[in-house]
């Protein structure tokens, strides 16, 4: 990893056996770009919770990566949610990335806290804090958060989780970089100093990334839908396209001084390969581990 630019990737636990295997190979390969750390996420409403912690667990033991634990207010008590972190500091886990989370589909699409557990975010980190010296990262939404009540709304509570303690803030995608740099200048303009690290997920789903899009509240371009538009049976086009899209927003925004970003990795690791290296990140070699 070069002086300048700091990467960081997202993985996901795996539903079987093989999927376990290839994560793992995706994890290897990642590890010689040095990133800052991997972050191990789960399900809506916690449902993949335990793959995650078997994971992060492997991930700690295995690797030399700093690890990130993902943490919900969902369906958790909050004596619950300290024991998790207390577990987490043990075992040498110094990050968490704190979301409210959203609950599962069948609940319906309102949030509601659990009766003995944390009520938001600001409160998560508050507690999290209680129980060790996390570095904390925190949802940043640039095209507001589908339940705020308005964008000036969303951007007050993301200065107040940084203000709570919250290190830095992580974004949802986005595909123009225009709505990243936006956000980012009316984030200053509200008195955030802390960084805003841009989140890339490179498309190699569109039909299933415009479904998700629709709901949380992400624009798809027209113009992706044009590059995407026919490839369904034709793999091999559509990551030459999604790597060359993620590409091209990443360089752009590394042009506007962006030097830290948090890839999506869909537990693949040729795209998040390809972005580093266009972006002039080049892989350690094993002999000088």
């Amino acid at each position: 990893m070069t002086d300048q630019l700091h990467v960081s990737f997202e993985i996901f636990p795996p539903t079987d056996d093989s999927g376990e295997h290839a994560l793992w190979k995706t994890v290897e390969r990642l590890a010689s770009l040095d990133p800052a750390f991997v972050s191990v996420t789960y399900g809506a409403g916690g449902t993949s919770r335990k793959r995650s912690t078997k994971i992060l667990d492997q991930l700690v033991r295995r690797t030399s990566h700093e690890a990130a634990a993902h943490v919900t207010c969902v369906g958790t008590t909050r004596e619950e949610i300290n024991a998790l972190a207390r577990g987490w500091s043990k075992k040498g886990v110094k990050r968490i990335i704190a979301l409210r989370g959203d609950p599962p589909a069948a609940r319906g699409t309102r949030f509601e806290p659990h009766p003995s557990g944390y009520s938001d975010t600001v409160a998560l980190i508050r507690g999290l804090l209680r129980v060790a010296e996390f570095e904390i990262a925190v949802g940043a939404y640039p095209e507001t958060h589908p339940d705020a009540t308005s964008p000036e709304a969303d951007l007050d509570h993301l200065k107040r989780k940084l203000d709570e303690g919250a290190a830095f803030g992580i974004t949802q995608y986005f595909f123009d970089a225009e709505t990243y740099l936006r956000f980012r200048d009316r984030a200053v303009a509200a008195g955030i100093d802390k960084p805003i690290v841009p989140g890339i997920l490179p498309v190699t789903n569109f039909a299933r990334v415009a479904e998700f899009s629709a709901r949380c509240g992400a624009t798809v371009p027209y113009w992706m839908r044009e590059l995407f538009e026919g490839l369904d049976d034709d793999a091999e086009t559509r990551r030459l396209v999604a790597a060359s899209t993620a590409c091209e927003l990443c360089n752009r925004l590394k042009t506007e001084g962006v030097t830290r970003f948090h890839i999506y990795t869909l537990n693949r690791a040729e795209l998040s390969m390809a972005i580093c290296r266009r972006l002039g990140m080049r892989p350690r070699l094993a002999d000088a581990a």
